[in-house]
């Protein structure tokens, strides 16, 4: 159960960064980072309501506030790179190093112990989402932004992954609130652009209601499975962008970057399985 809840936030992680990335090009991509920060803190309290938590302590939602933290540093840099960079480069850089960093801190600090397979599959899926990005034949401006949102999403991840079960929904709620917080100072510090039509601000709302859905299906899935094995299963979404921009932007997709799609196919039955 927990490996299909891990695979449901890497789909809904997918749609929104493919989504959010081709509202970055037509909307200004603060704009779309905080109003999407906005749109997560309404739909992560409407399922913290629905789902009601055993016991919260201060210490679930500190946990939560420091992922909001993460998630906040991961989406700014995210929506800037994909302003500018190309799609297939700068979602899958992004997940390679946060991937790294996640897993080595489940196991070297938290004591995660995988099995022999999700080993196996958790060596794959670096080099099949680096093959993905291109393995590096287009690095640049865009790349960097990758990497900087990488740090944002290996703290997201981690974080989240200590608030206690019986806290529910409630450390992602804090996590928004922190979000919109840390992201506040710099919209209203910029020089305001013009208003986007309604349609464009739903939209953006909308997109960080699904980043939303993603981290509370991270959640349960790393409460019924060690850490870095729900963090590697909910990092594979950097296919999907790639999948979409193929059959809907009529993208081009190298052998390299086939091999790593077929590479992260393999990583997903390996981490399930094992």
């Amino acid at each position: 159960m927990g490996a299909l809840l891990a695979l449901a936030s890497a789909f809904c992680y997918g749609i929104v960064d493919f989504a959010g990335g081709l509202l970055s090009r037509r909307v200004p991509h603060t704009t779309v980072t905080f109003l999407g920060q906005v749109g997560g803190l309404l739909l992560a309290v409407a399922a913290a309501l629905v789902l009601p938590a055993d016991a919260v302590a201060a210490s679930d939602l500190m946990w939560g506030a420091l992922s909001g933290i993460g998630s906040a540093t991961a989406m700014r840099h995210l929506n800037r790179g994909l302003s500018h960079g190309a799609m297939s480069v700068v979602v899958p850089v992004s997940a390679v190093t946060g991937v790294a960093l996640s897993v080595l801190c489940g196991v070297l600090v938290l004591g995660d112990r995988p099995g022999p397979l999700a080993w196996a599959g958790i060596a794959v899926t670096g080099p099949a989402l680096w093959w993905v990005s291109g393995g590096g034949a287009r690095m640049g401006e865009g790349a960097r932004d990758g990497l900087l949102a990488s740090a944002g999403v290996a703290v997201q991840y981690v974080a989240l992954g200590q608030a206690d079960p019986v806290s529910g929904l409630w450390p992602v709620a804090a996590g928004r609130v922190a979000a919109v917080l840390v992201l506040l100072p710099g919209a209203l510090r910029r020089p305001r652009p013009p208003r986007p039509p309604a349609r464009q601000s739903l939209q953006a709302l909308a997109v960080g209601a699904g980043a939303a859905l993603g981290l509370v299906l991270y959640l349960l899935a790393a409460q019924r499975h060690l850490l870095a094995v729900a963090v590697v299963l909910a990092s594979l979404y950097p296919a999907l962008p790639v999948v979409l921009g193929l059959a809907v932007l009529d993208e081009h997709v190298s052998r390299r970057q086939a091999s790593g799609l077929l590479g992260a196919a393999l990583a997903t039955v390996l981490l399930t399985v094992g």
